[in-house]
């Protein structure tokens, strides 16, 4: 039988109705262990003999890829194609799909979320206040501060409607500065000016061909005093000592993460230091992008794999 491997967490979990579609054109659909990523060794048991891939983000090697000798198609409930050794795919003759913007909404509004909660210290008074303690953080209001966007494709554009609608101005820095009418209050600029300008700064970004981070010591030290920093996109675009030094010297005021290098990271350097808010990369766990996701995902993989 015609057999796909679905692995998307929030999917192995609870299951998706969307699912039933590539059963009724007889496809055979399998898990791997509920609400965890699967690790290399689980995938080496389970995609050899799959035709179809429906992944979520966990790391997809090239030794994975050549030992499922049967597989057409990887077919991602997101946008991001960096956990795949995408070489090896394409020597292999593997098609990789995605879920354009399936989960803009949900990871555009969990960024402001962040920003509003790092900007009134919501999560640092909540402890306190829950701990015994009657102790006020600072806080700071949105109306005419700038938000700096590393990225500006849907999520992007999304954040900047959000912030233009809280008074802020936006700065933004893409390789690609492509927008017809962009509103007013928003313009492009280059990373460093981006960097120097920026009250508060938000990443949307794919990671960096060479495997570097976006944010280096370089242009770290070119932020505000004070900044605010969120990265809902992807681990490894902060460099994490540089960051760290930042916000020991105030530099960066608060971190947002809802993205990391392991996930769980192992490394909690960043992770449990007291100006960071971190959330287990939840930014598309909503239930209107976990629809809008496997509705894309499924009929990706119908139209590759259906002659």
């Amino acid at each position: 039988m015609k057999t796909i491997l679905v692995t998307p967490r929030s999917v192995t979990r609870h299951g998706h109705p969307s699912l039933q579609r590539l059963e009724e054109r007889g496809f055979k659909v399998i898990f791997c262990s509920p609400g965890v990523l699967p690790s290399e060794e689980e995938l080496l048991q389970l995609l050899p003999g799959c035709i179809g891939y429906l992944a979520g983000v966990e790391r997809v090697s090239a030794k994975v890829l050549k030992a499922a000798t049967e597989l057409k198609v990887i077919s991602r409930n997101g946008t991001g194609i960096d956990s795949v050794e995408r070489g090896a795919a394409e020597q292999l003759g593997i098609r990789i799909l995605v879920a354009q913007g399936a989960n803009a909404r949900g990871v555009a509004e969990l960024t402001m979320a962040h920003i509003l909660c790092l900007a009134r210290s919501l999560a640092t008074c909540d402890r306190s206040l829950k701990s015994g303690k009657w102790e006020r953080g600072p806080g700071f209001e949105l109306e005419g501060k700038t938000l700096g966007l590393v990225g500006c494709g849907r999520i992007g554009r999304l954040v900047t409607g959000f912030a233009l609608a809280f008074g802020m101005r936006v700065l933004a820095y893409d390789p690609m500065p492509l927008w017809d009418n962009p509103p007013k209050g928003f313009r492009f600029e280059d990373l460093s000016e981006v960097c120097r300008q920026s009250d508060v700064m938000s990443l949307h970004c794919p990671p960096a061909e060479n495997g570097r981070p976006v944010l280096t010591r370089e242009l770290i030290a070119k932020f505000k005093h004070g900044i605010l920093v969120i990265n809902t996109a992807r681990g490894g675009l902060i460099d994490s000592d540089a960051m760290l030094d930042a916000l020991a010297s105030g530099r960066v005021a608060g971190l947002g993460l809802d993205a990391f290098e392991g996930e769980p990271p192992d490394d909690r350097r960043l992770l449990d230091y007291p100006k960071v808010l971190a959330t287990p990369h939840i930014g598309g766990f909503t239930p209107q992008s976990i629809d809008r996701a496997m509705t894309i995902a499924v009929d990706n993989l119908i139209e590759a794999l259906t002659p």
